[in-house]
């Protein structure tokens, strides 16, 4: 049909697939489908379980928002089978135990992945179980978490599994250290003060590769509050010796393994998933532009013509390998995910234009945050992290750290419902020339742009900022030879990868300190 739009499936109405059909939903017929029929909003749901009402605010139905909000189809139901020939996606809708088939032009996988790594189809109380293989081994089988109500009766029994292990004084263990851990153990701590905790970690602290600023804040916090912590400890738990180390001689009355992530790309073609990676491999094989490729065992070229793309937790995280990085492994959190989504958005866009100078993702700066809750009223923050041990810095803690991620959950949720207040606020955050810095270099990006643009008209020696006006700092255009004979090498190699549109990482020459963005 002539000025017929394209079709573009979302799999997965989460995060990343929420932002997808937002940006896609006036330039495509856009269908998203989703195995359950809410929305969670995962890095806030620890706190449901021990306060249960908060699970209200981190959820809403999916259809409602999509259907009559958004404008866009909603499938509630779980792709079995997606065939990149094709471009079909076999699907099991609820209610039925047929199969149905639909097509599209584009595709955008946004599944997310699971986060029990010693589960069989990684089963947590962090997610919901809602696949048809994790529902057969799961260990809560009479509860079904594809429905709200199932989640929330879920929810409202480890709630009271936790109150009975309050009453008892019941010792209870943590494994693993990372933010979940931490923010599990000292949410127990607070809403179960009776509870006798201990958190352990094979690494030699808290919070893994996050700086020691950080570490030891949620250090001190967890032994001001009488949480035991054993650190370079890994978790055996049918050694004797390994409870009495842990100064547990008997055992622990609960037990919660708060490590790892484990994949759940079930639909996918087994030649374009990895052999290896966190939680045994799975994980879907891309390429600089997000297009789904196969395993490079097999060559690794572009899979089903480069229509299909992978998306946020999903994909395999990195590219290339230790010491041969492409792209260095992206940490499987939210805000990195909707900015791979934002660059596969453009790539879709492109290709349906005929046009061929697709975007190249990369390590996106917002990798670099982590906000870690220590109970309702305390919390840090880390900016400019970046895949080196140590990296970043704690810019934000106790009580402004915990109303700064009240802030980040609240928003982050109304943007999700399409509301205006929420959308005003996190469009610009992934829509303007902040979301372009690209990994972190000490500091964020991000954050010495902001040091250099609030003090480069009283501080800057440049001929521009001593002429004034709004054109302080722009040095005009530059070829790449120019580039290099009047600043040198170093702003010449860190300007030749960039992409029309995309700003570079700060650099430094004889000059003084630069950041560019490449035109054309």
């Amino acid at each position: 049909m002539p000025g017929a739009k394209p079709r573009c499936l979302l799999i997965g109405g989460q995060f990343t697939g929420n932002f997808c059909a937002r940006e896609l939903k006036k330039q495509f017929y856009v269908t998203v489908i989703d195995a359950k029929e809410y929305f969670e909003y995962t890095p806030g749901v620890l706190r449901a379980f021990v306060r249960p009402a908060h699970l209200d605010s981190l959820t809403f139905t999916l259809q409602p928002v999509y259907e009559r909000k958004m404008g866009v189809k909603f499938i509630w139901g779980e792709v079995k089978e997606l065939n990149g020939d094709r471009k079909t996606a076999i699907v099991k809708t609820m209610f039925s135990n047929n199969m149905d088939e639909i097509g599209f032009d584009y595709c955008i996988i946004c599944s997310g992945c699971n986060f029990g790594p010693f589960k069989p189809m990684g089963e947590s109380l962090w997610f919901p179980t809602v696949h048809e293989e994790g529902r057969a081994v799961s260990d809560w089988k009479h509860i079904d978490e594809r429905f709200l109500e199932g989640r929330r009766r879920h929810v409202l029994e480890e709630y009271h599994k936790l109150q009975d292990l309050n009453k008892k004084k019941a010792t209870v263990l943590i494994v693993g250290a990372g933010f979940i851990g931490v923010e599990w153990a000292t949410e127990i701590e607070h809403f179960f003060p009776d509870v006798k905790l201990t958190i352990i970690d094979f690494l030699p602290r808290c919070l893994g590769p996050l700086p020691d600023s950080a570490a030891n804040y949620c250090s001190e916090y967890m032994n001001a509050c009488g949480i035991k912590e054993f650190y370079s400890c890994g978790y055996d738990p049918k050694n004797p010796d390994f409870w009495k180390k842990i100064e547990l001689p008997n055992g622990a009355d609960e037990t919660y393994v708060c490590i790892g992530v484990k994949a759940s790309n079930y639909f996918m073609p087994k030649n374009t998933l990895s052999d290896k990676g966190p939680g045994g491999g799975g994980w879907i094989h891309f390429n600089k532009h997000l297009q789904v490729t196969v395993k490079p065992s097999e060559g690794g070229g572009v899979w089903a013509d480069g229509s299909i793309f992978a998306v946020g937790d999903c994909n395999y995280g990195c590219i290339g390998e230790p010491g041969k990085w492409e792209m260095p492994p992206v940490p499987k959190i939210s805000y990195p995910g909707e900015e791979q989504a934002y660059h596969a958005c453009l790539n879709v866009m492109r290709l349906a234009k005929n046009q061929k100078n697709l975007v190249k993702t990369w390590w996106p700066w917002g990798a670099g945050m982590f906000a870690t809750s220590l109970g309702p009223h305390d919390a840090c923050f880390v900016a400019g992290a970046n895949e080196n041990k140590g990296s970043g810095y704690m810019v934000n803690w106790w009580i402004p750290a915990a109303l700064q991620k009240e802030i980040i959950e609240t928003t982050k949720i109304d943007e999700c419902r399409d509301c205006w207040i929420g959308i005003l606020i996190w469009h610009f955050v992934h829509h303007t020339p902040v979301h372009l810095f690209g990994r972190a270099v000490g500091l964020s990006g991000f954050a010495k742009w902001v040091v250099i643009a609030g003090k480069n008209i009283d501080l800057s020696e440049c001929t521009t900022a001593q002429k004034g006006g709004g054109m302080i700092g722009d040095l005009g255009w530059l070829q790449p030879d120019e580039l290099k004979n009047r600043f040198g090498p170093a702003l010449s190699e860190a300007a030749k990868n960039l992409q029309p549109g995309q700003w570079s990482d700060l650099a430094s020459s004889e000059m003084g300190i630069h950041i560019f963005q490449r035109i054309a």
